[in-house]
């Protein structure tokens, strides 16, 4: 695993991709509360596959491992979606996009960090996911009774700003 050495460098980029968790909050809820997966009955994603995701996570240092194991698992069944309005197609996006460039940002504001971009996008990835496991397992338990729920869903604008 890739460590940043020089401690003002890994203060500051940590500090960073804390300030950026809002940002990675509001982009997988939203993923979750607006894509199409499989959301109900025998076939329903579960927070184990959300959990299996972030296990391929924690043990790369490679975006395209964590892209390749999304794929995987819509090939073995529609659990993530399938097409280009799943949660599957918005993850890839937003790992694509919306991380890559929140750590090419991180870098550009942090004179010595540019040796470590992937290292902080993968950050990112990490945090991202885990967010998504609590807040699918949130939804699975709040979807059918709504007066358990306790925050409104976000809107499928709030993916792009």
């Amino acid at each position: 695993m890739t460590q940043i050495l020089d401690p003002k460098v890994a203060l500051n980029v940590q500090k960073a991709i804390r300030q950026a968790e809002d940002e990675l909050v509001i982009a997988i809820e939203t993923a979750l509360d607006n894509c199409e997966y499989s959301d109900s009955g025998n076939r329903k994603l579960e927070e184990s596959q959300f959990n299996n995701l972030l296990r391929v996570a924690d043990t790369t240092d490679s975006p395209e491992v964590i892209k390749n194991f999304i794929c995987y698992q819509v090939g073995r069944d529609e659990k993530w979606g399938r097409g280009e309005n799943s949660l599957a197609a918005q993850i890839i996006r937003d790992i694509n996009i919306t991380l890559k460039t929140k750590a090419n940002q991180i870098v550009a504001d942090n004179p010595g960090s540019s040796k470590y971009t992937k290292y902080i996008w993968i950050q990112l990835i990490r945090r991202y996911i885990g967010y998504g496991s609590r807040y699918l397992l949130y939804l699975n338990k709040t979807r059918n009774e709504q007066n358990l729920s306790v925050v409104e869903p976000r809107l499928a604008e709030s993916i792009d700003g």
